[in-house]
């Protein structure tokens, strides 16, 4: 089990309203932030954190090819809403809310970095 995700950024403040609404509809929080990062988890804490910060080396951040972060919705209609408030918040589109199985709905889209994100459901 994945205890946390961070994800590098170049423009700390950006990225982190952006993650402040998108964590706000999972139910989560900003729990620690720092100069150089920010992170969010749900109250009483356990798995499930993410965390956004400027890479330590100092280098930009770029996005890692072949890597994406997935948010466990509660239901679809979660998921459609975590997408139309990823793209309203400048987010990329990666792949509308539809079922990409009979037993999986799920939602693409990439934060203002140009990380790669979905939202989705099983059943």
């Amino acid at each position: 089990m994945i205890g946390y995700v961070t994800l590098g950024t170049n423009d700390l403040k950006k990225a982190g309203d952006f993650y402040d609404k998108i964590a706000g509809e999972l139910g989560a929080e900003r729990f620690m932030e720092a100069d150089n990062f920010i992170a969010w988890g749900k109250p009483g804490g356990g798995v499930g954190l993410i965390g956004i910060h400027r890479p330590f080396d100092g280098k930009p951040a770029t996005v890692g090819n072949g890597v994406m972060v997935a948010l466990a919705a509660k239901d679809k209609a979660q998921v459609d809403r975590i997408y139309q408030l990823a793209r309203s918040l400048g987010g990329a589109d990666e792949g509308p809310p539809g079922h990409r199985s009979e037993k999986f709905y799920a939602a693409y889209f990439r934060d203002l970095d140009g990380n790669k994100l979905n939202a989705y459901v099983h059943g």
